[in-house]
């Protein structure tokens, strides 16, 4: 890590108790470690969401497009849960 900047930060009783309890432990060689490994997975956690978020997104464009163009049918709730049933039942 050739850029490093020193942040002081503060966490509940709790929190900390898990952070030392990491290193007292053995599974990381100080608490800049754990918190740094939050932070990775936090940034990674963060992308899928974003990810996610487009996909969904783009579902929706399409299903307003599919309405636009007229591409729907009637909402059916028996035919629905009729189909559903025999789903389960197959298993």
């Amino acid at each position: 890590m050739s850029n490093i900047e020193r942040l002081t930060i503060t966490l509940p009783t709790d929190m900390a108790a898990v952070v030392k309890a990491a290193v007292d432990e053995g599974d990381y060689a100080s608490s800049s470690e754990v918190v740094r490994e939050a932070l990775r997975e936090w940034k990674l956690r963060r992308v899928v969401q974003a990810q996610e978020l487009a996909a969904l997104k783009a579902d929706i464009d399409k299903g307003l497009a599919d309405v636009a163009a007229g591409r729907v049918r009637k909402f059916d709730t028996a035919k629905i849960v009729e189909r559903g049933r025999k789903l389960l039942a197959k298993h």
